[in-house]
């Protein structure tokens, strides 16, 4: 079937896209736990950006779960499968000028590199969020830690499932010694950069 697939070739083009943007387009990744506070910071990062005028999207569990992945469970396969479509998604998205902000636990190297070679080298910024499982179970946020820890969750990241963290993330945060804001200024801090376009 994929022999047949032809792409249409468009008229406005990625760089049309940035330019109109006047900033480039990335993929921010946020991995860690669950309770990490991957998401928190996430969203604070985004709000700076909106602030800054920088157009984005931000994709976490509970928005591509209930929909375009709500097919999918959390065993190992069905993990890979879901960081798959959603590194595909952000590629898409990427090409449509957006800085887009992930929060995913993705707990496997092997499927965040795959994210890293989907939406291309240049375009990632792995950001690990890295906070112990002892502080993660205590924050409890979703009440997950409790109910794998009573056997009513399987296949739960830390307890019954593996986490295989980055050993050289772009930007690590600790939040059990980072507050939310130092997290934010370090991130925006690293991708000023990145947002400023070539002819800068």
């Amino acid at each position: 079937m994929a022999k047949h697939v032809i792409p249409h070739s468009y008229q406005v083009s990625k760089k049309d896209r940035i330019t109109a943007n006047n900033h480039n387009s990335f993929l921010l990744w946020f991995t860690g736990l669950s309770g990490s506070g991957k998401s928190t910071i996430a969203n604070a990062v985004e709000q700076e950006l909106h602030k800054r005028g920088i157009k984005t999207y931000t994709l976490d569990g509970d928005n591509i779960r209930k929909g375009i992945n709500n097919d999918l469970s959390f065993s190992p396969e069905d993990r890979t499968e879901n960081i798959r479509r959603i590194a595909e998604v952000s590629n898409l998205m990427i090409d449509a000028g957006l800085v887009v902000l992930a929060a995913f636990v993705s707990p496997y190297k092997k499927d965040r590199d795959n994210i890293r070679t989907i939406v291309k080298d240049i375009n990632f910024v792995e950001i690990y969020v890295n906070t112990s499982l002892e502080e993660c179970e205590r924050r409890d946020v979703k009440g997950l830690y409790k109910k794998a820890r009573a056997g009513e969750i399987k296949n739960m990241t830390g307890i019954s499932a593996p986490y295989e963290a980055p050993k050289t993330p772009h930007i690590e945060i600790k939040t059990e010694t980072e507050s939310i804001e130092d997290a934010v200024v370090k991130v925006i801090d690293y991708i000023t950069p990145k947002l400023k376009l070539n002819d800068e």
